[in-house]
């Protein structure tokens, strides 16, 4: 009997609040790093910090959870989520 990889769960996440200058890209780096997630995160000119997650689905929705609390001095006031496209081997910071 072969088992079949399960497919990768793909989300984007658009994070609102205080995001910014509280470390939010590199904690949800180490946080995405932890659980084996793959993607990027950055921040966005609008004051957001955008990311898209793509991994096992338990983990994805692990880190989805963490991104509404973030890191310490975050204070999140609404995270979106919508599904999304991409394939992605390892997750960095960018912009």
């Amino acid at each position: 009997m072969t088992t079949q990889a399960m497919p990768k769960k793909t989300l984007r996440l658009v994070i609102h609040g205080r995001v910014q200058g509280v470390f939010f890209r590199d904690s949800m780096r180490r946080e995405a790093q932890m659980l084996g997630i793959a993607g990027w995160v950055r921040n966005r000119s609008d004051g957001t910090v955008e990311a898209a997650v793509q991994g096992e689905s338990a983990d994805v929705d692990a880190i989805a959870r963490w991104a509404h609390r973030g890191p310490q001095h975050a204070q999140v006031e609404r995270v979106e989520i919508e599904p999304h496209e991409g394939s992605y081997t390892r997750f960095e910071v960018i912009g």
